[in-house]
């Protein structure tokens, strides 16, 4: 098992951040996620360098104001199981103020890029939610910075040169993340080459806290990652390779993930592969109910699933 690609909630604590991934951390080259912590009244400097940045609020609403002079107001919501967000893109080479009022959690998802594009808000409404798999296998993705995949499906998120970023709810007792899937090769119009991180929350339920698994095996290519973790709230997984999946809810707790992604391909794209031992599953899945308990929620008007 590669230990240092599972970061326990605390292990990558870093100044305000309860978590920061950088690729000088990881020993990748392009995908960080940073978990920032406010306090009412707070306020953090975020300076992009050569990475491009969406502010996601986890819980509470914040200010994002840039050197340039523009500023958006966002809402945030309670919690990741409480509804879709709004959101706030930040480019390279810029520098932000986040200010909350009543405090909150915000994820930074970001990556290096070569594109300066604007600053943009992004508004909840706008966010395509998607329901994926069937039955045990039903999980809702936020598409709030999808790449379309290949052969056309959902995608429809904000526009970035490099970042691709989406949340997954999985009920629990089901299986998200499944089947293992991978994109660690660089082959056109099949798959990208793209580095991951899953970060983890965990609904606690009858006042106890929740936990999951995740899986992550060797493909051939690569560090030959290899990961067993039982994931609890605020954990992250690093998938600089390999068939990534299952990730278990397990029964009476909820999960929630946030995926950060990027990679070198000239296009951003996200293509996988499915692992040939269980690709079958998919076709199974056509004509058989969602899990009666999604969505959790679907965006504020216009949702655009």
């Amino acid at each position: 098992m590669n230990a240092e690609l599972h970061i326990r909630a605390g292990a990558a604590a870093e100044g305000p951040y309860s978590l920061s991934v950088d690729p000088e951390k990881a020993g990748w080259d392009h995908s960080s996620l940073r978990v920032l912590r406010l306090p009412p009244g707070g306020d953090h400097t975020l300076d992009t360098g050569d990475s491009e940045w969406i502010v996601l609020p986890l819980s509470g609403g914040c200010r994002v104001r840039t050197e340039d002079g523009a500023t958006f107001e966002l809402a945030g919501r309670a919690s990741v199981f409480s509804g879709v967000t709004d959101f706030a893109y930040v480019p390279r080479d810029a520098r932000a103020r986040i200010t909350s009022a009543e405090g909150g959690r915000f994820a930074l998802t970001g990556a290096r890029c070569e594109r300066r594009l604007p600053a943009r808000y992004g508004p909840a409404e706008e966010v395509p939610v998607e329901l994926r798999g069937t039955g045990i296998c039903s999980r809702q993705v936020n598409n709030f910075a999808a790449a379309a995949p290949a052969g056309g499906g959902p995608g429809g998120g904000l526009e970035c040169d490099r970042l691709i970023a989406v949340e997954v709810l999985t009920p629990g007792g089901n299986w998200s993340s499944y089947p293992p899937h991978k994109h660690d090769e660089q082959c056109p119009g099949e798959e990208s080459r793209l580095e991951e991180i899953y970060y983890f929350e965990i609904a606690p339920a009858h006042g106890s806290e929740g936990f999951g698994y995740h899986r992550v095996s060797p493909s051939g290519h690569g560090r030959g990652t290899d990961v067993l973790a039982e994931v609890r709230d605020g954990d992250a997984v690093l998938i600089p390779d390999g068939w990534h999946g299952p990730s278990i809810a397990a029964p009476g707790h909820d999960m929630y993930y946030l995926n950060v992604m990027a990679g070198p391909g000239e296009t951003r794209e996200w293509l996988i592969r499915d692992h040939p031992d269980h690709g079958w599953v998919r076709s199974t899945w056509a004509g058989r109910p969602v899990d009666p308990r999604l969505p959790f929620y679907d965006a504020p008007a216009g949702d655009a699933r």
